[in-house]
């Protein structure tokens, strides 16, 4: 959607109606009282909702007067009719549609707070329908994964200079956002825009309504699931879960000016360069050293493949990300969050730079997405990119295919909701909250290890670990009456113990033994071993580290990523 496209919403400045509801504790946004000295705004004023592209109105609901005075503005906040961005002319080709405003959204909205305001804000937001490419519905009980897309397509006053001119907006900047179910951590993962891939057929919904189908291709860059052929983010999601088996819920695209408002809008971001940068092609002059950067000079600072690394697509998703992280931190710092005036600047920008799926785009599934996205600590929000070599096919490397040898791990992580990062064992079981029947399935009686009868299976973990673990178990453990049977039909992230009521002393002896948590054994049915006796069934899943090895850590061993970060760390690009 061109940010161009999106008119003008009202006359009225946000933060100049900002005043603190002394009922709730938020700030919210009263509207200009009605009668002859001060004209009502009309219903038309504040935009509503956008599907396929078009906006429709939706009514004001005007806030009552509050009893205390408006706190007084830290500085003037620009209106919608502030003046333009300074441009500034760029000989780069390339362009990315920066993933910035995504993350400052699903960050701020939660602490805008006040109805009014925050339909005013889903007003800036367009939708697409993507149909059922993603999820109908956002559950705030289950793990959710949000893609978040830029494009080279150029939109907005000030921008003429940067990308290719006639592009119709490829996939060129991609980010699948996972967050965990218990919402301990969170993994940004992203994929290369020069990755081949297959792109599936995908059904696309036209201005007018119509549905049309866009046949796929198969051994094409990625960035070409959006924008060829008419393809839009539902096809990018598709090819998302045809390359790594795991499917968007939702997608979140913003426009290419989110980057220079919204760093403006905190007053900088800092970033860190290891040595003095004057890159002619993107415009990014930097000491080497601590710098901070906003509005031009942060958008060449995320531009530039030639100050940094190899001067590659690779090396410049590095320094993206360590931006991010740095963007993310500063505006969750106090200085942030305790301002209106600021809350207002970057939730105008990052809204009016937004494009969602259909299924989200609504102030209530925002807001809700808000909340969850805040309960995820800096530190164990990992960073990372899909692993991927040189194409062999190629003689002139050009682009990169999946490396098999590392990426199914990182893919299965995701898809079974395990964490990249070790997350402290006390807040895990605090978030979990276990009921007192759950924590019960651990005390009584133990029988002797000899006494317990099990079978083992391999639900996902390393091929052989079964063997393994039975060895250990017979030979180290004592638990003669045990047998390998193989693997189980579907693998699963935390390794379980199913046993029968009458088996619950070998359960708990064998919970012991092995270091599983009450949530890991699951009371249900006995089957029978090779020699038709009733028997347990310990299936291996991916948290599984090791024969001999207790498994009550809460995370599996750290994959091999490269140049993987989170999102606390202070990093110097190089």
């Amino acid at each position: 959607m061109d940010a161009q496209g999106r008119g003008r919403a009202d006359d009225v400045d946000p933060a100049d109606q900002w005043v603190l509801n002394p009922r709730t504790g938020e700030y919210e946004l009263r509207m200009p009282p009605s009668g002859p000295s001060a004209p009502s705004a009309p219903e038309s004023s504040v935009p509503g909702p956008r599907t396929a592209g078009r906006r429709t109105s939706a009514p004001v609901r005007e806030v009552p007067p509050q009893r205390r005075r408006r706190p007084e503005p830290e500085e003037p906040v620009p209106g919608r009719r502030g003046r333009r961005p300074e441009k500034k002319k760029s000989k780069g080709k390339k362009v990315l549609l920066w993933t910035g405003g995504t993350m400052a959204f699903v960050v701020l909205v939660a602490g805008v707070g006040g109805y009014v305001y925050l339909k005013h804000l889903e007003g800036n937001v367009s939708t697409t329908d993507v149909g059922n490419a993603g999820s109908s519905s956002f559950s705030k009980d289950e793990a959710f994964n949000i893609l978040i897309i830029g494009t080279d397509k150029r939109t907005g006053a000030g921008n003429e200079g940067y990308g290719d001119k006639g592009s119709a907006g490829h996939a060129d900047t991609n980010i699948l956002l996972h967050v965990a179910k218990d919402r301990s951590n969170a993994t940004a993962l992203s994929i290369p825009r020069d990755l081949i891939v297959d792109i599936p057929d995908c059904e696309t919904v036209q201005e007018d309504g119509t549905k049309k189908v866009i046949p796929g291709s198969e051994g094409v860059r990625f960035n070409q699931s959006l924008g060829d052929l008419g393809r839009d983010a539902g096809c990018t999601m598709r090819t998302v879960t045809e390359t790594t088996g795991i499917k968007p819920d939702h997608f979140m695209m913003a426009d290419f000016n989110a980057v220079k408002t919204l760093t403006t809008a905190v007053d900088g971001v800092e970033v860190c360069v290891e040595h003095a940068v004057n890159d002619k092609k993107s415009g990014l002059v930097l000491d080497a050293g601590e710098s901070k950067v906003e509005g031009e000079q942060a958008l060449a600072f995320v531009r530039t493949r030639h100050a940094f690394g190899n001067e590659g697509d690779l090396d410049r998703i590095k320094v993206q990300q360590q931006f991010l992280g740095s963007l993310m931190r500063k505006m969750s710092s106090s200085d942030t969050l305790t301002s209106p005036t600021k809350l207002v600047k970057l939730a105008e920008a990052a809204t009016k730079a937004l494009t969602v799926d259909s299924a989200i785009g609504n102030v209530g599934t925002l807001k809700d997405i808000a909340l969850e996205l805040k309960k995820v600590p800096p530190k164990n929000i990992t960073f990372a990119t899909v692993p991927v070599l040189d194409n062999p096919a190629e003689k002139v490397k050009a682009t990169v295919v999946v490396n098999e040898a590392k990426a199914p791990q990182i893919f299965d992580m995701i898809k079974n909701d395990v964490s990249f990062t070790e997350v402290e064992q006390e807040k895990k079981e605090k978030k979990k909250k276990e009921d007192a029947a759950v924590a019960a399935r651990l005390e009584g009686t133990k029988s002797d290890p000899s006494e317990i009868r099990v079978r083992v299976l391999n639900g996902g973990a390393p091929t052989g670990s079964a063997q393994q673990e039975l060895n250990y178990l017979q030979t180290r453990a004592g638990v003669t009456k045990s047998e390998n049977a193989g693997n189980a039909p579907a693998d699963i992230a935390r390794t379980t113990l199913e046993y029968a009521p009458d088996q619950a002393d070998q359960a708990r002896a064998l919970a012991e033994i092995l270091g599983l948590t009450g949530a890991a054994m699951k009371p249900g049915e006995s089957v029978t071993n090779s020699q038709g006796l009733p028997t347990m069934t310990l299936t291996l899943g991916k948290d599984f580290k090791g024969a001999g090895v207790k498994l009550d850590a809460t995370s599996v061993k750290k994959p091999d990523l490269d140049n993987a970060s989170t999102a606390d760390q202070k990093l110097c690009a190089s």
